[in-house]
């Protein structure tokens, strides 16, 4: 039996099929979720024939884009970051009325797909017709994010959703890439003193507009008041933002619904302040400025890595290289030449 929300009439109207450029540009503007999915897979699809008319929907999708708050969250692989995106994510609906979760995944070695599934692990969440969660496969992608993130998060905010949340894999890659795509970054860390201290990277500190000591709860009390202040002390060496936001450790426990509030009025504080001094203004101009010379890269590889004389030559320039009889400088220059000979 069909749950109320699905109705057959609903499942007629939803059937998978093949949508027109059109019909998915009208679906993400009156905020249809299934539509936004359809459009979201065409963007992450590596296929030529979707390619098109992924382009198509972005341009047409842009304009309308912009308007959201965007909150990146990371942390070390058990820190809690799903329970806590799932608090975060209800208190948000209290106070807006839609929230966006990009939530990404590993990638499957084998098939590329997402692996862990966060629709389950955010059960309660999901369940509410006002919020949307899209697990995504990094599909190798350094910095923790989908290789089409940046492009669904554009997608999610012309379709209306007031905050998006995007969750990294976690702290050990290259966060920067998340950096540059939202507007305030939080960090989430384990009640484990100067261990948890040592085993994150300066730069993501530094990157970090909030840190959160999550699991503080019973007997972590302890452990995580010290690792919250050895913290406080970090961020007072670290230099000064040119935002002039101060970033500060707080406590929190996403199980027990503790401090979650408060994380959240931390986000309304620095969106108030960076609205105020014109400063979120500039950031995003920065980030389109990064967009784009990201995009250039991005279409320059694949254009260099789908050339047939790049194809045809690369297995034996890349075996003189190993042999020693090649420098990797020279190896690539050639490779170069034949590209732009073909061109």
């Amino acid at each position: 039996m069909l749950p109320p929300e699905f109705s057959e009439e609903w499942l007629q109207r939803h059937r998978r099929r093949a949508r027109t450029t059109q019909e998915l540009i009208e679906g993400i503007e009156r905020g249809d979720t299934v539509l936004l999915s359809q459009a979201i897979t065409l963007v992450e699809s590596r296929a030529e024939r979707h390619q098109q008319q992924a382009e198509e929907i972005l341009a047409q999708c842009l304009p309308k884009a912009g308007k959201s708050m965007r909150i990146g969250i990371t942390g070390v692989p058990g820190v809690g970051k799903s329970t806590f995106i799932e608090a975060l994510g209800q208190e948000i609906l209290g106070r807006y009325g839609r929230v966006a979760v990009l939530a990404v995944d590993p990638s499957s070695s084998v098939s590329g797909g997402s692996i862990l599934g966060d629709k389950t692990r955010m059960a309660n969440l999901a369940a509410d017709k006002r919020a949307f969660i899209r697990p995504s496969p990094t599909s190798g992608v350094l910095g923790g994010v989908a290789g089409a993130t940046r492009e669904t998060l554009a997608l999610c905010e012309a379709a209306g959703f007031e905050v998006i949340l995007v969750e990294t894999v976690g702290v050990g890659q290259s966060e920067t890439l998340v950096r540059e795509m939202v507007d305030f970054f939080l960090l989430l860390l384990l009640p484990n003193a100067g261990d948890e201290l040592q085993g994150i990277k300066r730069g993501i500190m530094e990157m970090a507009d909030w840190i959160l000591v999550n699991k503080s709860e019973g007997e972590n009390r302890a452990r995580a008041r010290l690792t919250q202040a050895q913290c406080n002390n970090a961020l007072h060496l670290f230099p000064k933002k040119a935002s002039d936001w101060q970033p500060k450790a707080q406590l929190c426990s996403a199980l027990q619904q503790e401090g979650i509030a408060d994380s959240w009025q931390a986000v309304e504080d620095f969106y108030a302040q960076m609205r105020g001094s014109g400063y979120l203004q500039k950031l995003q101009i920065e980030q389109t400025e990064y967009w784009l010379q990201n995009s250039i890269e991005q279409r320059l590889k694949q254009l260099f890595f789908s050339n047939p004389q790049v194809i045809a030559q690369l297995p034996a320039l890349r075996q003189s290289v190993l042999d020693g009889t090649r420098s990797p400088f020279r190896a690539a220059d050639e490779l170069v030449a034949s590209l732009l000979k073909s061109m």
